[in-house]
């Protein structure tokens, strides 16, 4: 049986007449995008082009909520009541629906961003908390989650439609959470180093951490940030390794756990 997974990339995150990322070159190489919703990153106008560009190439297409945190890129916790998280993703996601129809198309996914991201992998509650805000807004939207964390598990036990994510350019603690920025090889650079541990780990079906440690998990859908210089390039080479090792690119299905 042929292998597939989809490839996913976060984008969209210029605002103004302001620039970050190559979206233009990404869009040529994944199958899904994680368009920013105004918060972190992103605008109105941003987003309908993001959108329409990603829609003309039949891309999954997936909103990215994040804290309202423009100087920090939504890198920073902030501590805020479970109840204003739940309105601050639905308020995302209602912004994305809204400008992708706009364009003919329809938001698919949702993929939390950044510290909100990191956050819902250690507290199984305030992922519950994002993921039925989303589902209130979009009931048939797919959870994109951060494999084997609480994210998963907050996913499974509302028995909504899943997509379990690996990173690319991340590396990894041993309880499937993602090592700190701040520490030394947090983010891995080196293109062809990504594109062979992404490549492990679906073989193995399991995460690697750093230590070693194999955390068997799902794995329908690997990330690719598009915010650093070398995204581009980093995203061609886990496409051209997963092409080697035999397994193809396709939209993940979105299936319950």
């Amino acid at each position: 049986m042929t292998r597939s997974v989809d490839l996913n990339a976060d984008m969209g995150e210029g605002f103004g007449p302001w620039t970050m990322g190559d979206d233009e070159g990404l869009l040529d190489i994944v199958t899904s995008v994680n368009v920013a919703c105004g918060m972190h990153a992103g605008d109105w106008d941003v987003m309908e082009r993001t959108f329409a560009s990603a829609s003309a190439r039949n891309l999954g297409l997936g909103a990215h909520p994040g804290f309202p945190d423009l100087q920090g890129f939504g890198r920073r916790r902030i501590d805020l009541a479970a109840a204003s998280i739940g309105n601050l993703v639905a308020y995302q996601v209602g912004a994305a629906r809204g400008i992708a129809a706009k364009t003919g198309s329809e938001i698919r996914h949702v993929k939390l961003h950044g510290a909100l991201a990191n956050m819902a992998s250690e507290d199984e509650a305030l992922a519950r908390v994002c993921y039925e805000a989303a589902l209130a807004v979009a009931p048939e939207i797919i959870v994109m989650v951060m494999a084997g964390t609480a994210q998963q598990s907050a996913a499974a036990a509302l028995g909504c439609r899943v997509a379990c994510e690996i990173f690319a350019d991340r590396a990894y603690t041993d309880d499937a959470t993602l090592v700190d920025r701040t520490e030394p090889g947090a983010v891995i650079r080196a293109p062809q180093r990504a594109a062979r541990r992404v490549v492990d780990m679906i073989e193995a079906g399991a995460i690697l951490s750093e230590s070693g440690k194999r955390i068997p998990t799902r794995i329908d859908t690997v990330c690719l940030h598009g915010d650093t210089p070398a995204a581009v390039s980093m995203a061609r080479a886990v496409r051209e390794g997963l092409a080697a090792a035999g397994i193809g690119l396709a939209p993940f299905p979105g299936t319950p756990l």
